[in-house]
């Protein structure tokens, strides 16, 4: 079986170097906001091109400690709205609802997937404040069209970077990557990721000092002087042998990444079935490829078809949010774009360890179904 995300053969390529770092963390008996943590934010600050970064518990908690970090600057109040794409994953917008603000859905571009900016001028109201962009499956957002948005309407742009660590683009005249392109950025370590850890971990990176400095101390029960609280924090600290295994894996995201650029050109040259659906994955080193999706009508007989012939698919994701039980107050919203998404979406192996002798059988396979 060619399994969808190979996370042994992955991590296989650092155990030494993991080894040493354990070794290294219990040898300093620093376990909490240690070097490992401010080496980390660092590296990973500078990587993206920006003033901070912030190590956090997870993807979740980063998000929710933006907007709470400036709810304490005054710049968000409990019960703003913020837009947010309706075909994301639900965390994107559970941060929102978890900060005490209104997630307010809006349909994706139907050929990227990502939010549509013709639909998030549709969705202003005067109780708009923010605009989450989602860098859904790797690839980035139309950032310098939902920027102009935010700045004709005084609106915050946060960035949901959980899926596009090291992607890339022309913004405002200059290349800079996911992180640096709004006013504060929220990623996900979780295993899975291009740049993922042995368990959750997370990130903020900002270029707003006043927001960095809200944020040191929300994550850390609202102090930075021990036993003096200055905001109702929450503990949400990066753990320092995570920091540790990202430390060793950040060097290699850059050649990781265009291993699985490479990938999916051969995806994109190779696949010819017409009842197979390829999206448009914008242009190089736009997308981190974290994902690569098609669509498909017949998407469970698909997938039966690749199981049966030895390779695994995923989907990303089954159910739209605005159909969750979660969010059972919009049941009666209709977003005909992302319920095709989530109906026929198909995700294809893809990892910086596939093989192109698996990457061409996958394409066989595809070729194949009738």
């Amino acid at each position: 079986m060619i399994p969808f995300n190979d996370l042994k053969k992955s991590n296989d390529r650092f155990r030494d170097a993991f080894a040493g770092k354990l070794q290294s963390v219990l040898d300093s008996g620093q376990t909490i906001l240690g070097n490992e943590v401010s080496l980390f934010e660092k590296s990973y600050a500078n990587y993206c091109g920006t003033s901070y970064c912030l190590g956090v518990a997870n993807g979740l908690d980063a998000l929710i400690l933006i907007f709470k970090g400036y709810m304490e600057l005054g710049k968000l109040k409990s019960g703003d709205e913020v837009i947010v794409p309706a075909n994301t994953y639900i965390a994107s917008i559970l941060a929102v609802s978890h900060a005490g603000l209104v997630p307010v859905p809006v349909e994706p571009d139907a050929l990227t997937c990502n939010i549509d900016p013709v639909e998030v001028k549709k969705a202003i109201t005067p109780k708009t404040r923010a605009v989450l962009a989602v860098h859904l499956y790797g690839r980035l957002a139309l950032m310098d069209e939902l920027d102009a948005i935010c700045k004709q309407n005084n609106l915050l742009l946060i960035e949901d970077a959980a899926q596009s660590h090291g992607a890339q683009t022309v913004f405002g005249g200059h290349v800079k990557k996911a992180g640096n392109l709004s006013d504060a950025a929220g990623f996900s370590f979780y295993p899975t990721k291009n740049l993922g850890a042995i368990g959750d971990a997370g990130a903020i990176t900002t270029n707003d000092e006043s927001l960095f400095n809200v944020l040191v101390k929300l994550r850390n029960y609202g102090t930075e002087k021990k036993y003096i609280h200055d905001f109702k924090g929450i503990n949400s600290r990066l753990d320092e042998l995570q920091a540790a295994f990202l430390n060793v894996k950040l060097p290699f995201l850059d050649s990781d990444n265009k291993r699985r650029e490479e990938i999916a050109t051969l995806y994109r040259s190779g696949i010819k079935n017409p009842t197979i659906r390829v999206p448009d994955f914008g242009a190089t080193g736009e997308n981190a490829f974290h994902l690569f999706v098609v669509f498909c009508k017949e998407r469970q007989s698909l997938m039966q078809h690749l199981s049966d012939n030895g390779v695994q698919s995923m989907v990303h994701y089954p159910v739209a949010p605005h159909r969750q039980v979660a969010y059972s107050e919009w049941s009666g919203f209709s977003f005909p774009i992302t319920e095709k998404i989530h109906d026929e979406i198909l995700s294809l192996p893809i990892s910086a360890v596939l093989s192109t002798e698996a990457v061409e059988k996958v394409i066989r396979t595809l070729n194949e179904f009738a």
